[in-house]
This record gives C-alpha cells, structure tokens and sequence, in this order.
C-alpha cells in the first residue's frame, strides 16, 4: 500500500468529521436531513484506517541509511598489534 492512501482516507475522514458539526451543517444545508450519525462513524472508520495505514507503511522513520555494500576492514599486522588500515567492499 501506499502512503498516500492513507493520507487521503484519514483526510475524508476528518471532513466527513467536520461536516457534522454546527458549522459543517450550516455549510451544507442538505446535510442537516441525514442524522449526524450515519456521517459521523464512517468518519471515525476512515480516519481511523488511514492513521493504521500511515503508520504500516512507513519505513521505520528511524531514518537510518543502508549502505548498498557490505564493508570489510583490511587489517595490518599479525595478533593484537594488528590495525585497521582500509576497507574492502565485499561483493554480494
């Protein structure tokens, strides 16, 4: 999935929530026929499932950056007089 789904189904959610209110019900006279229940819990549900959305398909959001190759340490010297002199790129 992606996470622009999510960002559009908890946005109509949050409208759909808006809507029921006083003033959402001034600004669409022909909401006032439909009980505010039958707009409000769909709503709920789609916010709800759009956060649930959001939050699986994000990658982490740690932000920690793989290397596309693992690095090997090149050593010099022999035992604990050993150093690390480079890096070798070992090949996958």
């Amino acid at each position: 999935m992606n996470k622009a789904i999510g960002y559009l189904l908890a946005g109509v959610g949050l409208i759909g929530m808006g809507l029921t209110s006083a003033f959402g019900q001034r600004l669409v006279p022909a909401l006032s026929v439909v009980p505010k229940n039958f707009i409000l819990i769909p709503s709920l549900i789609l916010t709800g499932v759009g956060i649930v959305i959001m939050i699986i398909t994000s990658k982490g959001g740690s932000g920690k950056i793989q290397q596309a190759a693992k690095e090997v340490p090149i050593y010099q010297g022999e035992g604990k007089k050993r150093k690390i002199v480079g890096y070798r790129v070992e090949e996958k």
